[in-house]
């Protein structure tokens, strides 16, 4: 009987599986985590694929699940051409551009490509869920001072619209009638303004935009990037590892974990607490900026993420915005869920099946 459904989450060092049933119980789920010098064998993202698949195989074995009882399969999206929100039909085209990462490596670009594999030899479907390329930016947002360099929407969109409709929901309306800020504070920080269920505007928290954050550098003075850029001292690939991997609060402190930095803080340890402190200062920051392209009239601000558990960074964050509107939390991420419903959703006519093209 067909009545479960693998959802499949492959993140940089680890791939979260999750099985529902169609009553939308989680039956089973397991967090996968791969050792980064497993990770470090592999070229490319998609030489990850059968390393990754054999991974979800064996949860499925121990498990005592069989494919068979597959209705459909749901993967995170990855680094497609900008799309619109929703949930999308995995098809050649998807699978030929995820597979050449023209637009980019990711991880998450295994998550459809398994999906693919998993459903096709058991005669179904395989779907994603709002990637992370998803883009309902308004025009005026896409402009730089570079005409041939155009503003892109690569964002956590999955975890901020599923957290923007819990928002809605803890105000009573509905995630479509209202305007949201979402922060989602991570490895990478992405705030969008949410206007009557569009994501308008955002910092692109891949490519170096936004506040700093524990790996990535946030926004810099270009001059002065183009300087280190031209020094000699530094290759193309170095640059970009500043950028995102290497940069913000790991190019600060030389670590990247929060636990750690918090704590040093909170025990006195004074550079530990600037770098810090400016970072929440600058999501503080763009939470404002945020603010100002949703024309002031904001319901709520909701705070998400992994470091969305420390009081510190959220009472700081807080005590900076909740002037402008209601302020909410959510620690953590629920894609697992959120993959879930999204499919289910369209599955059962109740939102569009997008085609990829």
């Amino acid at each position: 009987m067909k009545n479960l459904v693998l959802v499949i989450n492959p993140g940089s060092t680890s791939t979260k599986i999750s099985v529902f049933n169609l009553n939308g119980e989680e039956i089973k789920n397991e967090v996968i985590r791969h050792a980064p010098q497993e990770i470090a064998k592999f070229a490319r993202v998609a030489d990850q694929h059968d390393f990754r698949s054999k991974s979800i195989h064996n949860f499925l074995s121990s498990n005592s699940i069989s494919e068979e009882n597959l209705a459909f399969i749901v993967g995170r999206g990855g680094f497609l051409k900008p799309i619109q929100s929703g949930t999308w039909v995995v098809n050649d085209k998807m699978l030929e551009d995820l597979k050449i990462a023209a637009r980019g490596e990711h991880a998450s670009n295994l998550g459809a490509i398994i999906a693919y594999d998993i459903a096709k030899r058991n005669n179904i479907k395989a779907y994603i869920v709002d990637p992370i390329v998803v883009d309902e930016l308004d025009d005026v947002a896409r402009l730089t001072g570079f005409p041939e360099i155009e503003r892109t929407s690569v964002f956590h969109a999955l975890n901020q619209k599923a957290v923007a409709r819990k928002a809605a929901q803890k105000i009573g309306i509905e995630y479509t009638e209202g305007n949201f800020i979402i922060a989602h504070l991570g490895g990478g920080t992405t705030v969008g303004a949410h206007r009557k269920g569009k994501v308008v505007d955002v910092n692109n928290g891949i490519y170096g935009e936004g506040p700093i954050s524990p790996e990535r550098s946030g926004t810099t003075p270009v001059e002065d990037i183009v300087n280190l850029c031209y020094s000699g001292k530094y290759d193309k690939p170095t640059i970009l590892k500043k950028i995102h991997g290497k940069g913000g609060i790991y190019a600060h402190l030389g670590t990247s974990d929060m636990r750690e930095v918090v704590k040093e803080s909170k025990a006195g340890n004074t550079k530990f607490k600037l770098v810090l402190d400016s970072m929440l200062y600058q999501v503080s920051k763009e939470i404002g900026a945020m603010s100002a392209a949703l024309d002031g009239k904001v319901d709520a601000i909701a705070i998400t993420g992994g470091l969305a558990f420390e009081p510190y960074i959220t009472d700081s964050i807080k005590n900076r915005v909740e002037f402008i509107a209601k302020f909410l939390v959510f620690p953590g991420e629920d894609e697992m869920d959120a993959l879930f419903k999204g499919a289910v959703l369209s599955v059962h006519g109740k939102a569009p099946l997008n085609e990829y093209v």
